[in-house]
């Protein structure tokens, strides 16, 4: 019998398969491939994967149906969306939809080594929740939720709205759990408009890879943390409050308000 591989790659160009298999078998992972979702899902069926890369385009079932089909079947193996059609809509509905992540083709080896190391990191997370058995280990916490009143966009981040219609933005505790040790943040300028679904700070740790933060909402930058630059460690300890990294003047906060997941909907 076949062993279960660490990571499914779903996607229908022969040549990024291949250059995916190449670069993460180099890193020793294992790694299975499928032609399309129809062939995934069959051999999601009878395997067991820490982790699924998928593409958006594909013939019959797409990413965002693979998705679906995913959570109505109660399988919750974490999935990295990857698309040659890179654009804000995309990378939003797929956090929206689910996925842990999402990478625009193409990319390098260390952008998608990056987002595979955080990717299993989650799920050992998620394994560890789910597998908890002594009341000890039910009362201890992996990771910190945001507040109630914050909202999240996918597990990378959090928003919230302040009195004066700004917004304050930082990173979710869980996506803090899946990277190494941090060496160095590199946010956006003051000033700078940041648009949502596109990467909006790098988080260099000390494995030497690279982390891009997708932004929640888009807007102007009218004040950054300058705090974290300073002692990283506010954001590991603190990050829902004195390690906050924007505040923000929306412009669309409407639109984008609705692509975010109330973090009050994390503890029902």
């Amino acid at each position: 019998m076949r062993k279960n591989a660490d990571i499914l790659i779903i996607d229908d160009e022969p040549v990024v398969v291949d250059s995916v298999k190449k670069i993460l078998s180099a890193e020793n992972f294992t790694v299975d491939t499928a032609r399309d979702s129809n062939d995934g899902l069959k051999k999601i069926e009878t395997r067991h994967y820490q982790l699924i890369i998928c593409d958006i385009m594909m013939p019959e079932i797409d990413g965002f149906q693979f998705l679906e089909i995913l959570k109505e079947k109660n399988i919750n193996t974490p999935v990295i969306m990857v698309t040659g059609y890179a654009t804000a809509g995309n990378a939003v509905k797929s956090l929206y939809a689910g996925a842990i992540d999402f990478l625009p083709k193409p990319f390098t080896a260390d952008e998608i080594l990056s987002t595979v190391r955080r990717g299993i990191r989650y799920n050992a997370i998620q394994n560890k929740i789910m597998n908890r058995s002594s009341n000890s280990d039910k009362d201890s916490l992996l990771y910190v939720p945001c507040p109630a009143t914050y909202y999240r966009f996918g597990y990378c981040c959090w928003a919230k709205t302040e009195q004066d219609g700004t917004i304050r933005t930082g990173l979710f505790d869980l996506f803090l759990q899946t990277i190494e040790s941090i060496e160095q943040i590199i946010p956006a300028k003051t000033d700078e408009t940041i648009i949502q679904g596109h990467s909006c700070l790098q988080i260099k740790t000390k494995d030497q890879l690279v982390h891009n933060v997708l932004a929640p909402v888009s807007g102007r930058i009218v004040k950054r943390n300058n705090s974290i630059l300073e002692n990283i460690d506010i954001i590991q300890k603190d990050p829902y409050f004195k390690g906050w990294i924007y505040l923000i003047i929306p412009s669309n906060r409407e639109f984008d308000m609705k692509n975010l997941i109330p973090c009050s909907s994390d503890r029902i």
